[in-house]
């Protein structure tokens, strides 16, 4: 192509359409992606997180489970119960309310 006014235009052209299809490319790859929970996690645990609270510890995912499986926890699909956020993981130990907490909204932001 040659070196003149004529031929920058179209290369810069050129490079906008590109731009642009790039741009509708990645709008169409982030549409399909779950939207980022935003608010208060305690509020996405619903009475979970209070009953959390008052839960003796250590205990593990197997009896978190057994005790409060039936819980409702808002997750970036709807809701779902607790037995149904920790059924993909392994029976785990955790020390403190704060350690369940961080496990669920790990687990419910995937």
């Amino acid at each position: 192509m040659a070196d003149d006014k004529q031929g920058r235009d179209k290369q810069a052209d050129d490079e906008e359409r590109r731009q642009q299809k790039r741009e509708v490319e990645e709008a169409r790859n982030r549409a399909d992606e779950d939207e980022p929970m935003r608010g208060d996690p305690g509020e996405r645990l619903g009475d979970l997180d209070e009953v959390l609270e008052t839960h003796d510890y250590p205990t593990t995912t197997d009896e978190l489970v057994e005790a409060y499986g039936d819980y409702e926890i808002e997750t970036q699909r709807g809701e779902a119960s607790l037995e149904e956020v920790l059924a993909p993981t392994d029976n785990q130990t955790y020390d403190s309310a704060d350690d369940v907490r961080s496990r669920l909204l790990g687990l419910i932001h995937r």
